[in-house]
């Protein structure tokens, strides 16, 4: 036999097969190619990773075993390198397998690798080799920075460089949103993919995250994030600071006005609704004060905060009563009190309601009055008066007779 200047092997008498196969740390997708009597793999390597060619042989009868590059220069005969690439390395011959590692795996090593076996007749086996190029970080993009409540909002999310293209989903906090993906393929067989995805915000979106999240398989848990920003008009609450109570002839009145919005509200005004606020009424930035009150003041006081988004506003509605008006008024009655009071008296009757009728049930029987007593025995109505009285038939005694 004798070897070419160029790297490869001229082989006289022997051709030799070879499987090969691309193993990415243990974890890379592989397919088994079955040539009569080799085995090999189909595989997908990340660029930049370290693969590892293996190439296997069932029932070998000392025949000889090379291996080819794509472009069936070869790489490995028996346990000797011809090819000048030194980023491949022998790591176990045998008359079974022929094991070589390439480092640094680029994209111009994709393609398909040939295995060589000289027999009679000859075998060859292909094992096809996929580059995986993982994707750059994502770039999320928005139409505008702020956006103001009930508006609609877009985002923009890509993702350059990947092969094969990446596919892209979008989160808004819990929720899954659709957007619109294109694929474009670059001079490189790169690809970018633009994902675009609309939706309306309310002001309870503001500083909810939005995440753009990229799926590849040389990649994991890469997403880019923005967090809404969404501007709303203020939210008012009115809040009587004085009195506690009723607003009586003579108090004073304290309002505070509480506004809060995004941006937050650059104008608090006071008004009384169809009337002119009373002329000595002192306002102080949210606070009104009204002193010494009098029903003349009755009606509706209404407090206005304005931003950049819009206006809202709160009413208080004034009623003043009379000075004395609350005073003398009956103690609120503790219901709870009454409730045990009536069902202690109940408790009571129905204890003394047993014990009667326990003590009618002992004496219950027949039973005659004096009067009554010998009457059953008498021949006649005299004898049976004579004996009714004292028990005994004695005719000395005082007789009573009725006509």
């Amino acid at each position: 036999m004798a070897i070419t200047g160029s790297g490869s092997l001229a082989i006289s008498f022997y051709v030799l097969v070879i499987s090969a196969a691309f193993l990415h740390k243990g974890a890379a997708e592989t397919v088994t190619v079955d040539s009569q009597n080799l085995a090999t793999d189909n595989v997908s390597v990340i660029e930049g990773e370290t693969a590892t060619i293996s190439c296997r042989v069932r029932d070998n009868d000392d025949s000889v075993i090379q291996l080819l590059n794509p472009n069936r220069q070869t790489i490995y005969f028996r346990d000797v390198r011809p090819l000048k690439d030194s980023r491949f390395q022998l790591v176990n011959f045998s008359d079974n397998e022929l094991r070589v590692s390439l480092s640094n795996v680029s994209l111009s090593d994709e393609g398909r690798y040939v295995c060589q076996l000289y027999t009679d007749p000859p075998q060859e086996a292909y094992a096809d080799i996929t580059v995986l190029v993982p994707p750059g970080s994502p770039i999320i993009e928005s139409r505008e920075d702020k956006v103001s409540e009930g508006n609609e909002t877009e985002l923009t999310c890509i993702s350059m460089g990947s092969k094969p293209a990446a596919s892209i989903r979008w989160m808004k906090g819990e929720d899954e949103l659709t957007g619109e993906t294109t694929v474009e393929e670059n001079y490189d067989r790169m690809f970018t993919i633009t994902s675009r995805v609309r939706f309306s915000v309310t002001k309870e979106d503001d500083g909810v995250p939005v995440d753009c999240i990229v799926d590849h398989p040389a990649v994991k848990d890469l997403l880019a994030q923005r967090h809404l920003e969404v501007l709303y008009k203020p939210e008012v609450k009115i809040v009587v600071t004085y009195p506690d109570g009723l607003t009586r002839e003579g108090d004073n009145l304290d309002l505070t006005c509480i506004a809060e919005g995004k941006p937050q509200p650059n104008q608090i005004n006071w008004l009384r609704v169809d009337e002119d606020v009373p002329p000595h009424a002192v306002v102080t930035g949210s606070d009104l004060y009204i002193e010494n009150l009098n029903k003349s003041y009755n009606g509706t006081y209404r407090c206005v905060a304005s931003n950049a988004v819009g206006e809202a506003y709160d009413d208080y509605t004034l009623y003043v009563y009379d000075s004395r008006a609350g005073e003398g008024a009956p103690q609120k009655i503790d219901h709870a009190v009454i409730g045990g009071v009536v069902a202690v008296v109940m408790f009571a009757i129905l204890c003394a309601l047993i014990v009667l009728g326990r003590y009618f049930a002992r004496h219950k029987g027949t039973y005659f009055t004096h009067e009554a007593k010998g009457a059953d025995d008498a021949a006649d109505a005299d004898t049976a008066i004579i004996n009714a009285e004292g028990g005994h038939n004695n005719t000395d005694e005082k007789k009573e007779y009725y006509i």
